[in-house]
């Protein structure tokens, strides 16, 4: 088992929260999804080079958004976020090519019920995930990968191997939630009056495998395996709630 380690980070101290005035208990959110709000990410520069640690919770920019507020004003106050590394993985059967697909769960505090590919999250600031070079943050977020695909999807890392894993990109963007209150990714028109920016630097990963599923219902409601064809079909249904790493490859 790799090592989960918090590293070290004795030069920076972390600063307080943008989101620490919102009341989770009150919220009436998911237990579990607030624990797991207290994570340690990767706090990078623009550069992709790790700064310090700061908790999922503390990496996501709450803004406080007028009815009447402006595309400049809004893109104003998402620049504050902190920029974050995260990973966007697509796994593909090897037998009929097709993309597995998941619908977030409910319970999550961010894109609750939205269909997104085969599991998207953040490497943690710990000895196993945190890189400082490229060839090391790869792999640290591949290790991110293989524990989030137990984690969400009951995949083993023994289907997933490491080196199975294929290093496609790095993009950064970020992004509002559409009727909710966190978010990342790209947005223009604000639609609710408190919403959640993450800034992030994603990195794109991709694996051909066959694999058993045990879904975390925490996580996951639901999966599906899709062809491009089927993909596209699913962008054009009205109302189809849908993640912005899956426009990477419609």
């Amino acid at each position: 088992m790799p090592s989960t380690t918090p590293a070290r980070s004795s030069q920076y101290a972390p600063s307080s929260s943008p989101t620490e005035d919102i009341d989770f208990k009150s919220a009436q959110y998911d237990e579990e999804q607030v624990r797991l709000m207290e994570e340690v990410c990767i706090v990078i520069d623009e550069d992709d080079k790790p700064i310090r640690p700061g908790t999922k919770k503390e990496c996501i920019s709450l803004l406080q958004l007028a009815k009447n507020l402006t595309k400049g004003h809004l893109m104003a106050n998402i620049k504050k976020g902190l920029l974050h590394r995260a990973f966007s993985l697509f796994l593909f059967n090897p037998s009929t090519k097709k993309l597995l697909m998941q619908q977030r769960a409910t319970e999550k505090i961010t894109f609750p019920d939205q269909w997104t590919n085969t599991c998207c999250s953040h490497p943690l600031h710990t000895t196993s995930e945190l890189g400082y070079d490229l060839p090391s943050s790869i792999e640290g977020v591949k290790r991110a990968a293989q524990r989030k695909l137990d984690h969400e999807l009951g995949i083993k890392a023994v289907q997933v191997p490491l080196e199975k894993m294929k290093f496609l990109t790095r993009i950064h963007y970020l992004s509002p939630s559409g009727t909710g209150l966190w978010g990342e990714h790209e947005s223009t028109v604000p639609r609710v009056n408190r919403v959640v920016i993450d800034n992030v630097v994603d990195y794109i990963i991709v694996i051909i495998a066959d694999v058993d599923l045990d879904v975390n219902p925490n996580e996951v409601r639901d999966t599906r395996y899709v062809s491009p064809d089927e993909l596209k079909e699913m962008f054009n249904h009205p109302g189809m709630p849908s993640f912005f790493s899956l426009s990477l490859i419609a």
